[in-house]
């Protein structure tokens, strides 16, 4: 997993209440299948022991099946178990709707890809060397824009201060605008939460309705995603979840972050879904149910983003290797409190992840969650 590819840098961290510590050796339980994968077994395992969070759960499907395999618990004060049915915050799994729904605006001509950004958002992007002329609507999804990541420069301190508190998009662009480009737009790539920031912004002035209503109507409903949610303002999980944990610095205590106002991750990473949810978005996805064949091809044209695992990046969709051959697409997403990653395969098998952990307190887990994933999509079946 690509540490800056988070929805919500380690740094904030907003610190609600202070929960207990966890029991050693949390159960591995699977709710379905009987054949023996010890190697996925081991690694949910070192996810809630050695790796520190409270629960993880994954979730595998393919054309004959689905199945679910929990590990440690939900809440660290009631000891509850993980759910397989749980929902949770995705972080930057959001970018993967955000940029489906802008694609679905090229197939319609409504938008063009390499189209400056000026055109749909004339005066927006200005300052510091930052220029919507010179910018592309696909340098925004691609993240080889240039525009400064806003995480970069959002205060802690102000988000302690209330962190139930709404942040106005357009305040958190005009915070990266501040400073000058990363370098200039399409000669590099780094990953950047403002480009999406301003993908929301476009699906708004083109269509005249919210991110979240476009992405409702054209992704949510059609696919009949019953626990996935654009929250907006709301501090609320619908339904079964589990609490979200930080730990900000080794050895520090966990701190119970469930409650925030995701406006201040907004169209980067503010959405609410499910395992169950996002495989079937992700099978839909990489099949074709969504978008078009050209806009498909253009989502699925990557660049290397220079990390030694030989991940690449797309439209708002990532493509890393296989240790059995092949590639799978997807996306991984971190948010206070929440760590997820999902990927599929384009032959119809998807597998999602999510630790009620982050930040955690080493880069461990961001390992362990992809080779779950990648543990998963090798295995010959979905029975766990």
């Amino acid at each position: 997993m690509i540490k800056h590819q988070r929805a919500l840098s380690g740094v904030l961290v907003l610190a609600v209440a202070v929960a207990g510590a966890l029991a050693a050796g949390p159960a591995v339980t699977a709710s379905t299948g009987t054949a023996d994968h010890d190697r996925l077994h081991e690694v949910m395992h070192r996810l809630t022991t050695v790796d520190g969070g409270p629960g993880a759960l994954i979730r595998v499907r393919d054309r004959r099946g689905d199945a679910v395999l929990t590990s440690g618990v939900a809440d660290v004060t009631s000891r509850a178990p993980m759910r397989g049915d749980s929902s949770f915050r995705i972080g930057s799994m959001t970018k993967m709707f955000v940029a489906t729904t802008v694609l679905q605006l090229v197939g319609k001509r409504r938008v063009v890809l390499d189209a400056p950004v000026e055109r749909y958002l004339p005066g927006v992007v200005r300052g510091h060397g930052n220029d919507g002329r010179a910018i592309t609507v696909r340098q925004l999804l691609q993240h080889t824009s240039g525009i400064p990541d806003y995480l970069n420069y959002l205060s802690l301190q102000k988000v302690l201060k209330d962190p139930l508190a709404h942040h106005d998009p357009h305040d958190l662009v005009n915070m990266a605008l501040a400073h000058p480009p990363t370098f200039k737009p399409g000669t590099g790539w780094s990953y950047s939460n403002t480009g999406y920031l301003l993908a929301g912004m476009l699906i708004e002035k083109v269509t005249g309705h919210t991110y979240g209503q476009e992405i409702r109507r054209r992704i949510i409903k059609p696919l009949r995603l019953r626990q996935t949610y654009v929250p907006g303002d709301a501090s609320a999980i619908p339904g079964p979840h589990p609490r979200g944990y930080a730990r900000p610095g080794q050895d520090a205590p966990l701190m119970d972050i469930t409650a925030i106002n995701p406006s201040v991750a907004g169209p980067s990473g503010s959405m609410i879904s499910s395992g169950t949810d996002l495989n079937r978005f992700l099978g839909a996805l990489v099949r074709g149910r969504l978008l078009r064949p050209a806009q498909l091809r253009e989502m699925m044209r990557t660049r290397p983003t220079g990390s030694p695992d030989g991940s690449a990046y797309g439209l708002g969709l990532e493509s890393d290797p296989l240790p059995c051959g092949g590639l799978y697409w997807g996306h991984d997403g971190g948010i206070l409190g929440y760590q997820t990653l999902g990927g599929a395969t384009v032959d119809g098998r998807q597998a999602t992840v999510m630790v009620n952990l982050y930040p955690g307190e080493s880069d461990a887990q961001d390992h362990d969650t992809k080779t779950a994933v990648q543990t998963a999509l090798c295995e010959d079946r979905p029975s766990l």
